[in-house]
């Protein structure tokens, strides 16, 4: 990876958790001021001992921390990870947190994980109304799959065409390595040669899934080139758009994974590529470059890719189904992490790097806003966590408090409060140290 690309995805993922943050944080301001509760400090990253930037309005110090984990609202009178104790020791006052009805801090609580959720539907609504949604059917691919080690290990073969998985059949190309990772598949169905039949999956199969990202397999498209950029070797050789290749030396040729392994195995080396033009059959000669012809396929022109576009009125529904299949998905995952014997904790989890290399190398809005919003939707469900020092943790002792009528004691509090960034400090260096172990290791 270059240093442009690093920078490309450190820039997404700083601005996709910036707005993310301030705007869960103002999930529980906009609340707070709503009950009259005084709001000390709202700060976009941590702060402790300085600041980047800050200033004051009304009884609010706004700022940037240096500190890039997160961010905080301090609400006054509340026990939060400022450990404010002084303040606690003294009279509650009416303009305080504790000092408030029970719903009313649960709402308060509660705000940002709404925001949040809220968010992630509004981002997917207006990706379907502005881009439609694009993908390739499972069925449409017509001439199978491409095979590598992994794949060719469980028995599946080059022009394989994936039918069912774990007995269901699967409408996305693309969500064909989800579908048997969420479903533990112990078996998929395939045609091979106009016969079905059924490939057992073996013990391990799904956790090397995981290991790979979910990377299952490619569809295999005709070596017919759709593009031939005429800066690049390749239009210099005599190559031209729509050539369709036969042979590589006296190698027959019909798919673009043939050519590619041919192109690679004799870089450097002078080559005989015969293609197809129109009626004609042409023999190109040319020393293969180490940088390639520069010559593409495009699975647009070979495959049936489904193009769904959506009024702004069809796109509310369509954004809040996948706003609750996004969290659906997630959550089976995370159960997978705690019951499935084919999945590592040390294999699943991950810090900002893993989130980072989410983002594409270069900078793509559609891509952006489509990470952010599934980021949302975690955020949502990790600060709901009944954890102490999550948002959770503190709806899980105002339910308590509702339920029973009592409140629990504030040094109790302070207690679960120390417990709680105990478990979550515990956690981000656990991930982010896997991620440091991944770099050093080069399994990034």
């Amino acid at each position: 990876m270059t240093t442009q690309e690093i920078f490309v995805k450190a820039g997404q993922l700083i601005l996709s958790l910036s707005i993310l943050v301030v705007l869960h944080e103002l999930g529980h301001f906009i609340p707070a001021k709503l009950f009259k509760t005084k709001v000390e400090k709202f700060y976009l990253f941590f702060d402790p001992w300085f600041s980047l930037f800050k200033f004051r309005k009304g009884d609010t110090e706004y700022g940037v921390g240096w500190l890039p984990l997160g961010g905080y609202v301090k609400i006054s009178g509340m026990i939060d990870e400022s450990m404010d104790k002084e303040q606690m020791n003294k009279p509650p006052q009416p303009w305080e947190f504790r000092s408030k009805p029970a719903w009313q801090r649960l709402i308060i609580m509660i705000g940002g994980v709404t925001v949040n959720l809220i968010l992630g539907f509004l981002i997917f609504t207006m990706l379907l109304w502005y881009y439609g949604e694009q993908y390739l059917p499972n069925t449409a691919v017509k001439y199978g799959i491409v095979t590598d080690s992994l794949t060719r290990s469980i028995g599946l073969k080059d022009g394989d065409k994936i039918l069912t998985v774990a007995n269901k059949p699967v409408e996305n190309f693309e969500g064909l390595a989800g579908e048997m990772i969420l479903r533990e598949a112990q078996s998929i169905e395939v045609e091979r040669d106009g016969q079905k039949m059924e490939i057992k999956l073996p013990e391990g199969f799904v956790r090397q899934l995981i290991k790979r990202k979910g990377q299952f397999a490619e569809p295999r498209i005709l070596a017919v080139f759709d593009t031939v950029y005429k800066e690049r070797e390749g239009y210099k050789a005599g190559f031209r758009q729509g050539d369709k290749v036969l042979k590589f030396n006296d190698t027959a040729i019909s798919y673009f994974h043939e050519y590619y392994k041919a192109l690679r195995r004799d870089t450097g080396k002078v080559a005989t590529i015969t293609v197809l033009r129109g009626a004609d059959t042409i023999p190109i000669t040319a020393k293969i470059p180490a940088e390639g012809f520069g010559m593409n396929v495009r699975l647009s022109k070979q495959f049936d890719i489904v193009t769904k576009h959506y009024t702004f009125g069809q796109a509310i529904p369509a954004g809040f189904n996948r706003a609750v299949s996004t969290l659906v998905k997630y959550v089976q995952q995370l159960r997978l992490i705690f019951v499935s014997k084919e999945v590592k904790v040390t294999e699943s989890l991950g810090g900002f790097m893993s989130i980072g290399n989410l983002f594409p190398s270069e900078w793509d809005w559609q891509s952006f806003w489509t990470f952010t919003a599934l980021l949302s939707i975690i955020l949502a469900f990790m600060n709901i966590l009944p954890i102490p020092a999550l948002d959770g943790g503190h709806v899980v002792f105002l339910t308590y408090e509702m339920i029973t009528g009592r409140k629990p004691s504030e040094k109790f509090m302070e207690y679960a409060q120390i417990v709680g960034m105990v478990i979550l400090f515990s956690l981000l260096l656990f991930a982010n140290g896997l991620d440091v172990w991944r770099w050093i290791t080069s399994k990034f």
